[in-house]
C-alpha cells in the first residue's frame, strides 16, 4: 500500500533537517527578496528543490504551492495542493538559533488534511491528519484551557501588541515571541502558551501545517473575521490568525474588534 500523505511529509521533513543542519551556523549565502519579503538562504532553495522533486515524485497529481517556488494557477485546479515552507524563520535560521522549522502540508479542496512541522535542531517533530489527532514525536498533545485572557501567555511580534489594535485597552498579556509562525501555533498545539497571533495579511505556507496541528490539539483557529482558514486561494494569504483554547479565543477575538 502506498504510504499515506502523513508519513510522506514526515519523511520529507526529516530529510529537509538534514540539508538544514549541513548549513546551520555556516554563514550560508544570503539575499533578500523585493518588496521587503525578508530572507532567502541557499538552505532554504536547496530544500525546496529537494522538496519539490520528492513530494512530486509520490503526488504527481498534486498542485505545488512553496514560499521558495515561483507561483502559478495550475494549483488552482487541483483537488489536492502540497502547502511548503522550506524554513519558516530563516532570520532566526541565519542568527544561529535553533527555533526555526519546516512547514509540510497537504489541502484537499481548501481544508488541511495531513500537516508537519518539524523542528530538526531541537528533534521536534509535530504531526496531525483528518483522521488523526496532533502529537509531539509520536506522543499526544491538547491545547491549553485557559480560560482568561488576564495573564495569558499570548505568542505574537511586538508591534501586534500596540494599544492601537486593542480598542478596549491591551489587556494584561504575558507577551512572547518565536521567529517562526509555523512553531508558534505548533506550541499552542502542545499548551506551552496559551494564544498565539497574528494582524497582519499572512501567507499560506506559514500557517497552513501548523494550523491544523493547533486545531487538531483542541485550539480554535480562525482569521480575524472569526472565520476558518481556507488555503489555496488565487492570492494566497489570509487576513491574520488567531489560535487559542475556547473561550480564550472568543475574548482575543472581542479585545482586538471592540
Amino acid at each position: 500500500m502506498p504510504e499515506s500523505d502523513l508519513t510522506l511529509l514526515v519523511n520529507a521533513a526529516r530529510e529537509s533537517g538534514k540539508i538544514a543542519r549541513r548549513f546551520w551556523k555556516q554563514s550560508p549565502d544570503t539575499w533578500h527578496k523585493e518588496d521587503n519579503a525578508g530572507p532567502v538562504t541557499e538552505a532554504d532553495l536547496e530544500i525546496d528543490r529537494m522538496l519539490h522533486r520528492t513530494l512530486r515524485a509520490a503526488r504527481p497529481d498534486y498542485g505545488w504551492l512553496s514560499e521558495e517556488t515561483e507561483d502559478g494557477s495550475a494549483r488552482l485546479a487541483a483537488e489536492r495542493v502540497f502547502i511548503i515552507d522550506p524554513i519558516d524563520g530563516t532570520r532566526a535560521f541565519i542568527h544561529g538559533s535553533r527555533a526555526f522549522a519546516h512547514s509540510l502540508a497537504v489541502a484537499t479542496d481548501g481544508y488541511v488534511t495531513s500537516a508537519v512541522v518539524f523542528l530538526p535542531m531541537l528533534d521536534r517533530m509535530f504531526t496531525a491528519s483528518a483522521d488523526d489527532i496532533a502529537r509531539l514525536n509520536g506522543s499526544p498533545i491538547h491545547a491549553s484551557r485557559a480560560t482568561s485572557i488576564k495573564a495569558a501567555k499570548v505568542l505574537a511580534r511586538k508591534s501586534n501588541f500596540d494599544p492601537k489594535n486593542w480598542p478596549g485597552g491591551l489587556p494584561e498579556i504575558d507577551q512572547h515571541f518565536r521567529s517562526s509562525l509555523a512553531y508558534r501555533l505548533a506550541l499552542v498545539a502542545q499548551g506551552r502558551f496559551d494564544a498565539m497571533l497574528t494582524l497582519h495579511p499572512t501567507w499560506e505556507w506559514d500557517i497552513a501545517a501548523g494550523s491544523l496541528i493547533a486545531q487538531k490539539a483542541g485550539a480554535r483557529v480562525t482569521d480575524l473575521q472569526n472565520r476558518a482558514p481556507c488555503f489555496n486561494n488565487p492570492t494566497p494569504q489570509l487576513n491574520g490568525i488567531i489560535a487559542a483554547g475556547e473561550p480564550l479565543h472568543d475574548e482575543l477575538l472581542t479585545g482586538l474588534t471592540g
